[in-house]
Parts: C-alpha cells; structure tokens; sequence
C-alpha cells in the first residue's frame, strides 16, 4: 500500500528537477540571445540600433513572463509534491496501524488456541489414567474368576481312589458271597463251616460299608466346605 505513493512522489521529483534544468537552459538561451543582441549593437546604425532596443524590449518582456510561468509551474509542482507526501505518510501510519492489529488479532487467537489445546491434552490425560485404573481393576478381578473358575472345575471327590478300591473289595465279596450261600443250602453238613465263613464276610462287609460311609460323609463335608468358600470369594467380587 505504501509503494504507490513513495513511486509516485519519486517521479514528482524526478519532473521538478528536469522542469528546474529546462528553466536552466532558457534563461542561458536567452542569455545567449542576449549578448548577440548587444553584439551587434556596437557596429549598428543609429536606426538598426533602435530597432535592436525595441527588439531587446520585447524579448527581455517575453523572458519575464516565460520567467514568472515558470516559477508559477514550479510552485504548483512542489505544492503537489507535498500533498502526495503528507497522504503517503497518512496511508503509510494507517497500514501499519492496521497491521499491528492484525498482528495482535493472531497473536490472541494463537493464545486461545494453545490454551484450548492444553486444556483438551489434561482432560485426555485424565481419562486415560481413570480408563487405565478401570482396566488394572478389571484385569484383577478377571484373573481371580479365572482361578476361581479352574478350581471349581477342578473340584473332585478327594476320596475317590478309597472309594473306588472299597467298592471293588465290596463286589469282590459280593461274588464271594453268592456261591458261599449256594454251598450252604447245598450243604448242610458243612453248614457251620459254611455259616461262620458266611458270617464273617457279612461282618467284614459291614465294615466296609460303615467305612464307605464314612468316607462319603468326609468327601461331603470337604465339598461343602470347598463350596461355601468358593461361594465367599465370587461374593467378594461385587
């Protein structure tokens, strides 16, 4: 914006000092004629010499007037040349008003920006501690229902192998017990032989089967118990 005036007063300037030199070379032309003129005075007649007077007159009135045009043009130039100065310098104070405004106008809303972003990054940083406790928290409780899971499914009779061997000793009697009491209907002479060994295996079996009790009422209670702490420690979890 401030280019076109300082241009302009440039060439403004440019022109009076070429004006100033064409005033220059006039008046020493008509300097020149001047001298001629009173050159030729000297060898003149009386009448040429009148002549030459009034013609000196006449030039010396023309050089007068061209003179003051001259000086006049001037006035007017320079009065022109500091009008342009005066509204450049204006336009030139009102650009760079208007450019430290524009100048201040960013500079604030780079500020608001910077601090918006600054208060966005905390909140995000805050969510991201509270969504990383929330998942520590999570990753706890899924790692307890794991185990939790594993020995519920891992729950068995722990007397399993004593049952299954007393079980096997029970048929195993079993068989014995049927062909025993074939015999002793079969056999009446040895039907006291028959009935003792007969009696003994009822007494052997009675044990077993109090054992097998309670062997069962054990693994009962040891289940239970296993149960109610596992149902202690899902109960924990809420």
């Amino acid at each position: 914006m401030s280019k076109g005036p300082t241009a302009f007063f440039s060439y403004n300037v440019l022109a009076l000092t070429a004006l100033k030199f064409c005033v220059v070379i006039k008046k020493a032309s008509w300097l020149e004629k001047f001298k001629a003129s009173l050159a030729c005075i000297e060898p003149a007649t009386e009448k040429s010499r009148r002549e030459i007077k009034r013609d000196l007159k006449k030039a010396r009135r023309k050089f007068v007037q061209a003179d003051m045009q001259t000086q006049k043009m001037l006035e007017q130039q320079q009065s022109q040349i500091e009008g342009v100065n005066t509204g450049g310098n204006n336009s030139s104070r009102e650009s760079q008003m208007s450019e430290d405004k524009d100048e201040e106008m960013t500079k604030s809303a780079l500020t608001t920006f910077r601090a918006k972003e600054e208060e966005i990054e905390k909140k995000k940083l805050e969510v991201r501690e509270k969504v990383r406790a929330q998942l520590g928290r999570v990753e706890e409780e899924t790692k307890r229902l794991a185990v939790i899971r594993e020995e519920l499914e891992a729950l068995t009779d722990p007397m399993r192998k004593d049952v299954s061997v007393v079980r096997k000793k029970i048929d195993a009697i079993n068989r014995e017990l049927k062909p025993l009491g074939q015999s002793c209907q079969k056999k009446e002479k040895e039907y006291k032989e028959v009935l003792e060994a007969f009696n003994e295996k009822n007494k052997e079996k009675a044990q077993l089967i109090t054992r097998l009790m309670e062997l069962v009422g054990e693994s009962e209670r040891m289940r239970m118990k296993k149960l109610e702490e596992l149902s202690k420690n899902i109960d924990s979890l809420h």
